[in-house]
Parts: structure tokens; C-alpha cells; sequence
């Protein structure tokens, strides 16, 4: 079996039953505590999932390190979802859209980072490259603590064409960028949403942040001249998050959008 099909972790593993992506097995060790232990029977009696408990080294064999808190999971294939789909997720929601993208994000574990705040902020979806980019794999799964159960991924082949047909749905396309026009908490972000975040080498690169309708920067006061995509991520999708909770409150559509940058 290879490790590329496993998903450990209490969190991972018991975010995946409490999700709708289809499970084929659980292993469960020894020594795991009786509240996680009996959560984690009940899940997986609710979605009719076989259990099958093994030793806590046999596992640890199986997936190549002891960090698995003694739960591992055999989902099947990941689900990636397509643009209008996560587009849907918004209208089902009664929600303007608000979509992250990814550009240059390589490491999986800043994706699953980035994911696990996306779910915190009620983001409707993520988009990723299918090449120069991380994909989700168990070390992505395993870092999102559950998240990229429940935030829909779409994996494109060409991000500008993407931000090229999000633009003509209505979208509003905000790059973070360290030259960016003005402070990410001075942007309006009380529109229908697409948010760009680049990798720490290259930022979001030439092509895209010539397609988007503003870019933000976030200040930075110490020595270092960039952040982790996974923080710069956060910092936005919060302020973002914030302004909604302002303006619209719970559920609203009623909001002029911003000008465009000329």
C-alpha cells in the first residue's frame, strides 16, 4: 500500500468521517484516548465504515512515522472540484463568493495550513495549480487539522485564463503583493471576491497581478521582508472575513463593489 493513500491524525481522520468524502477503512491503535476512541466508532458506525484495530507499531510501519496518534484513515481518491463548483458553494450558501487562489504555494504544508484557516473564514473554495504548486497530499491533509475536509479544492491548469473567466462572473480580484497600492486593511473587500496569494520566492508574478483589479500589501515593520504564504493568507482572509461580518452581517448580496483599478 502506498503512504500517498493514507490520512493519520486524530483531527484529519475524525474531520474526514464528520465530511462526505467517501472513506474505504479506518485503522484504529492502541493507546488512544476513550473520548477520541469512542467518537471515532460512532462516526464510522454512522457511515457504515469498517474499523479495524492494529498495533500502534504496525501502523506506525504502515505510514512511516509514529506521529499518528494511533488513527489512520483510507479515503478514496481526493475529490477535486471544479471553479463552478466552488462557485455554487457560494450561491447555496446565499454568500457573494469568496475564493482564494494559490500561485506558487509549494510546500503542502503551508496548503494545509492555509486550508484550515480558509474553513475558520467561511471561504467557499481554494484554487490550485495542477503544476508548480502543491497538490493535497497526506502531509497537506494532515496540517489542515480537518480543513480540507470541508473546503472544496479545484486544481486548474492555467491560473490566468481561471482569473480571466472569474472576472467575467463578477468576480473583483485583489493580488497580494509587496508593492501592493495600498494596505490589506484598507481595501474594500464587500464584494464578490477573488483573492491571490503567491509564493515567499515570487509573489504572485507578473502575469497575474497584471490581471488583477487591485493589489494589497501587508506592512511589514521587523527585519525580514516577507511572511509565510500561510500567515500573509490569514491576515487577509480574516480582514476580509471581518468586513463581511460588518457590512452584511450574516447573509447579504446589497453592496456596490469598489472601482477598478484603471
Amino acid at each position: 500500500m502506498e503512504k500517498e493513500e493514507v490520512i493519520y491524525g486524530r483531527h484529519p481522520v475524525l474531520e474526514l468521517l464528520r465530511s462526505e468524502r467517501p472513506v474505504n477503512k479506518i485503522y484504529l491503535a492502541q493507546g488512544v484516548r476513550q473520548r477520541d476512541r469512542q467518537e471515532l466508532l460512532r462516526l464510522a458506525a454512522e457511515r457504515n465504515v469498517p474499523v479495524q484495530e492494529v498495533k500502534r507499531e504496525w501502523l506506525t510501519r504502515l505510514i512511516g512515522t509514529p506521529d499518528h496518534q494511533g488513527m489512520a484513515a483510507l479515503p478514496a481518491p481526493f475529490p477535486y472540484v471544479e471553479v463552478e463548483d466552488l462557485l455554487a458553494v457560494a450561491a447555496e450558501r446565499g454568500e457573494p463568493p469568496f475564493l482564494l487562489m494559490l500561485a506558487g504555494v509549494e510546500d503542502p504544508r503551508n496548503l494545509g495550513a492555509i486550508l484550515r484557516t480558509a474553513d475558520a473564514c467561511a471561504v467557499h473554495g481554494v484554487i490550485i495549480p495542477k503544476r508548480r504548486g502543491a497538490a493535497l497530499t497526506p502531509a497537506a491533509v494532515k496540517a489542515s487539522a480537518g480543513g480540507a475536509a470541508h473546503v472544496p479544492v479545484s486544481r486548474v491548469t492555467n491560473l490566468a485564463r481561471c482569473v480571466e473567466e472569474l472576472k467575467e462572473a463578477g468576480l473583483w480580484v485583489v493580488g497580494a503583493e509587496k508593492e501592493g497600492e495600498q494596505k490589506f486593511w484598507d481595501a474594500d473587500f464587500n464584494c464578490p471576491l477573488l483573492v491571490i496569494i503567491g509564493g515567499e520566492d515570487r509573489g504572485i508574478g507578473r502575469l497575474l497581478a497584471e490581471k488583477c483589479d487591485y493589489l494589497v500589501s501587508i506592512p511589514m515593520w521587523g527585519k525580514v521582508n516577507s511572511l509565510n504564504a500561510s500567515v500573509a493568507a490569514a491576515l487577509i482572509m480574516y480582514e476580509v472575513r471581518r468586513q463581511r461580518q460588518q457590512v452584511w452581517g450574516a447573509v447579504s448580496n446589497e453592496r456596490n463593489p469598489p472601482s477598478r483599478r484603471v
